[in-house]
């Protein structure tokens, strides 16, 4: 029997403002309904994986436990705030899904740890242990493509479920699985590196937390200004572009893939999503095929801000200079902390379920962005 506030957040009236405007309107944002569960996936061990070259199943395998979940929540026909981390992601689902969905992750953990030797941590909290501890969780849904619209979540309650399901003494919940097989329709990873867009030579990721004396909305609002005012409006830090746009036509990225979504492969299995990947080329030459690709654009998860911004941007090493001179300043007033990595390119992985409007494309930075600017941030929480 449905939970009466299964769809609080499919419900929520989506926000046409300026960011840095809703950040300033306390209003615009709701609790999250106490009988709610937060879940997040984390690798343990990431940044050494990263380290050893293995960026690419980090981020493959992260945007797995996103199409886990979303198949599951597809089939509950919600809608569901989610984060994705680089490394990991965080849900927060309703108590009509939190079963299915921890089942669904718990198989592709198993799978995970049987083909990659990769260990994916998948926990739950539930939002009223949250509150109990006294942190809060509040939300606002934030239109910010023309097809686009992510969650916005203000509070420390997100940042106190990481630590404890990260913790070394948090056990996995234990649930019976209900499925035999994966689910992983729509994953696709098959971009190769993309160059910055044309007149930009570098891709920046981007952590900040606010300071522990300072209001976290107008703490993530100063940042969201300087981003706004250094590198213009959003569109034009948007580090994917149509142009750099190049298919992976290999063997190897493929096969990754199916690792990732089958116990067994094989090699017609192989072959048969190769040459179909082939007829993609043909395909992004029509006028359907350019029309996806426009809203690919679109549709790409660039910000995400879960209690911190976490985003993946583009520009110049001058703008560059000119954002971590700010951001330094604003964390000398121990306004924010912040974490910083630059590459040369963005990787992106996606989940399309449809090639019209049900497609979203996950975004980090190369060589491990997200991984990276976490591990400078951590030292800069410890110290």
């Amino acid at each position: 029997m449905s939970q009466p506030n299964a769809k609080f957040y499919s419900d929520l009236r989506e926000n046409q403002i300026p960011l840095q405007e809703l950040l300033a309107r306390d209003s615009l944002f709701h609790q999250i309904p106490e009988n709610w569960h937060v879940i997040i996936t984390d690798i343990r061990n990431s940044t050494a994986a990263v380290q050893n070259g293995m960026h690419q199943t980090v981020n493959l395998i992260a945007t797995g436990s996103i199409v886990t979940v979303l198949n599951v929540i597809f089939r509950a026909n919600i809608t569901i705030p989610f984060f994705f981390g680089g490394d990991g992601a965080t849900f927060i689902v309703p108590p009509t899904v939190i079963d299915s969905a921890l089942s669904a992750l718990l198989l592709f953990r198993e799978n995970t740890l049987k083909n990659f030797n990769i260990d994916l941590r998948a926990g739950t909290i539930p939002v009223n242990r949250i509150y109990e501890e006294g942190h809060d969780l509040r939300i606002s849904k934030f239109k910010s493509s023309k097809t686009l619209y992510i969650p916005v979540v203000l509070g420390t309650g997100l940042s106190y479920a990481e630590k404890v399901i990260k913790g070394d003494d948090y056990l996995y919940p234990e649930r019976a699985l209900q499925q035999s097989e994966l689910d992983l329709t729509g994953m696709s990873c098959r971009w190769d590196k993309i160059a910055p867009p044309e007149h930009h030579n570098e891709v920046v990721t981007l952590l900040a937390v606010a300071g522990a004396d300072f209001k976290q909305a107008e703490a993530l609002r100063k940042v969201i200004v300087l981003l706004d005012q250094i590198y213009g409006k959003p569109e034009k830090r948007q580090p994917i572009s149509i142009n750099k746009l190049k298919l992976k036509t290999t063997f190897n990225r493929i096969e990754l893939e199916m690792r990732a979504s089958l116990n067994e492969g094989n090699f017609l299995k192989k072959f048969y999503e190769w040459f179909s990947h082939l007829l993609g080329h043909l395909y992004f030459k029509t006028r359907r095929g350019k029309d996806y690709l426009t809203r690919l654009v679109n549709m790409s998860d660039t910000l995400v801000i879960d209690g911190r911004i976490n985003t993946v941007i583009s520009g110049t090493d001058l703008q560059r200079l000119r954002l971590q001179e700010s951001l330094d300043e604003l964390e000398n007033q121990g306004i924010i902390k912040f974490g910083l990595h630059v590459s040369t390119d963005a990787v992106m992985s996606c989940y399309v379920r449809d090639l019209q409007d049900d497609h979203i494309h996950f975004v980090d930075g190369s060589e491990g962005g997200y991984t990276n600017a976490a591990s400078v941030l951590k030292v800069k929480l410890r110290s």
